[in-house]
């Protein structure tokens, strides 16, 4: 009887609720398994709060850690991590239909349903294509990344660890994880290496960008080869959401590189020190870390106010949607910055590329944001609560990574205490779901209810 009525119950969810549980489901299951005691390293001992603060950490693709990834686990435990850190990046809807597929079973009328709304598809024809494309494409993404890890780590670490250190930070750079086993200090031992650099952000760039903007490129360069498209054309004739995905990430990564060289340049603890190469590609990684990845090359803590600054706009909007990135997403931004220019101009629709973009989009970019900067002043708020000595800087850095799926860290993480954790742990949730997707899991069903009431109007003062 329980399992029928738990049967009844979950047939009854819709897509919004199913995502929200089962990336708790997940998050609590492998918070159990790392809680035990064979995950732990010898020597070391795991607190209940710590392992369900890795499990969210991995599912959710952020990097902040409460451990030393490299020395508090042991094998089996980095292994339980990694598997984590994987299902997260890929998602679970596309990870459970690919073992339906695996398994030869029908996916029901529900379930892709399920994978369109969770994708964003505009029709449900060729979903078992898309899922196929989407794990095809991240598992040689991350082969490609460790193929190119490969050729610095082996060398340091021998075959096998080097191998073993390849394959889990593609896998983590990919997935935008940002969880490393080299130790605490990141990637800053390689901060003047053109191979670490360039592969971890080519990996952070691609998952970053989105799915659908891979095969849209991957249609045009096609048809450029087969020379049925001229080069010149090939941006006019990409899709208006591919369109703006590139040219937001475009203007995000060379702002945040400009802004961030300038701001560094003489300082002694960041980029003061490396030649005007290296600094160039220190500000670079910087800026394109900051797009929910958590690797780090230069210590956070030592960055100048300026930077901290705009590191912390680029963690808010993060990357694009249908990829493995966090954060509000590159086109909410272009949305709202062209409602913005649309209403100032005086113009009553909003337009871009000569397409006008749908009111329900705006609105939708409204909720996410402001979604999102609601949970970010209430988690500020939490901690503040908790540890009101912390410094502002640090947490407001904190929260925002933490909201946006980053993963850098200014030092707090190492000294939250429990009550903290558990914030964070929510902030990291949240950020990964979605505030819009767990916003319509709550009142789904309170919608339903509701009719269409159409009330008077009443003029009201703005500014």
């Amino acid at each position: 009887m329980f399992i029928q009525n738990l049967q009844y119950k979950l047939h009854k969810l819709n897509t919004a609720q199913i995502i929200t549980l089962s990336f708790a489901g997940v998050i609590f299951v492998g918070g159990l398994i790392l809680w035990l005691p064979f995950c732990t390293a010898a020597g070391q001992t795991t607190s209940f709060s710590d392992a369900m603060f890795t499990a969210t950490t991995c599912v959710c693709v952020t990097g902040l850690v409460t451990v030393t990834t490299a020395t508090h686990w042991s094998q089996i435990g980095k292994l339980v991590i990694l598997l984590l850190i994987q299902i997260g990046g890929i998602g679970l809807i596309a990870l459970a239909s690919v073992i339906f597929i695996s398994l030869n079973k029908k996916i029901s009328l529900k379930n892709r349903r399920m994978i369109q709304e969770s994708y964003n598809l505009e029709q449900m024809s060729g979903l078992v294509t898309v899922v196929r494309k989407v794990v095809l494409c991240v598992f040689a993404a991350e082969g490609i990344g460790a193929v190119g890890y490969a050729f610095c780590f082996v060398p340091e670490f021998g075959l096998v660890k080097g191998l073993g250190q390849a394959v889990f930070t593609a896998v983590s750079a990919f997935c935008n994880a940002g969880i490393d086993l080299l130790g605490e200090n990141s990637l800053a031992d390689y901060v003047t290496n053109p191979l670490v650099n360039v592969t971890t952000m080519g990996l952070i760039i691609a998952s970053g960008l989105g799915f659908n903007v891979w095969w849209d490129l991957g249609e045009r360069i096609k048809l450029v080869f087969q020379k049925k498209l001229s080069p010149g054309r090939l941006f006019r004739t990409l899709r208006l959401q591919s369109k703006l995905v590139l040219t937001t990430t475009g203007i995000l990564l060379l702002g945040g590189t400009i802004c961030i060289l300038l701001f560094e340049y003489k300082n002694p603890d960041t980029l003061g020190s490396l030649s005007f190469g290296q600094k160039l590609m220190a500000a670079a990684f910087q800026s394109v870390t900051t797009r929910t990845a958590g690797f780090f090359t230069v210590a956070q803590g030592a960055l100048t106010s300026g930077s901290v600054m705009i590191c912390l706009f680029l963690m808010l909007v993060g990357g694009s949607p249908m990829g493995t990135a966090g954060g509000v997403k590159t086109t909410t931004l272009a949305v709202l910055v062209l409602s913005i220019i649309a209403n100032l101009r005086g113009k009553k629709d909003v337009e871009v590329y000569g397409r006008k973009i749908r009111s329900s989009y705006i609105r939708s970019a409204q909720v996410v944001v402001g979604m999102a900067v609601s949970v970010l002043l209430i988690s500020v708020l939490g901690i503040f609560a908790i540890m009101p000595d912390a410094p502002f800087v640090d947490v407001l850095y904190e929260l925002t990574s933490a909201i946006g799926t980053v993963g850098l860290s200014r030092g707090l993480t190492a000294v939250l205490n429990t009550p903290a954790k558990w914030i964070v742990i929510f902030t990291m949730y949240l950020g990964r779901i979605g505030p819009l997707t767990l916003g319509a899991a709550v009142v789904s069903r309170a919608q339903k209810r509701t009719k269409d009431v159409h009330l008077a109007e009443e003029n009201i003062m703005i500014g």
